[in-house]
């Protein structure tokens, strides 16, 4: 899939996702690629959030970080929602 020229900010939010649950196992992106079969490429691209992941690459992903695909969705839907509140908030005084 080529890598999109406009970002997706889910396609941040995931690609930070990838790599702190990466990083909390203490692997490299090419441990990861070894054990996911995918191209350390390609995982760095969705790490910097170049590109959103197929379904199948969510699950494959899921299984290898040990988690599931249920529970990394629903971490990037409460940085969705976080950050649209965020934006919604009127400022505050000292802004």
């Amino acid at each position: 899939m080529p890598r999109s020229s406009r970002v997706n900010p889910d396609a941040v939010r995931f690609g930070a996702l990838i790599q702190r649950l990466r990083l909390q196992r203490g692997w490299t992106i090419g441990k990861l690629a070894q054990r996911s079969g995918m191209n350390r490429t390609y995982l760095g691209v969705l790490e910097k959030g170049g590109n959103l992941p197929t379904l199948a690459t969510l699950f494959e992903l899921a299984d290898v970080l040990n988690t599931t695909a249920t529970e990394m969705v629903r971490a990037i839907e409460e940085a969705r929602l976080g950050a649209r509140a965020k934006r919604a908030a009127p400022p505050t005084a000292a802004e």
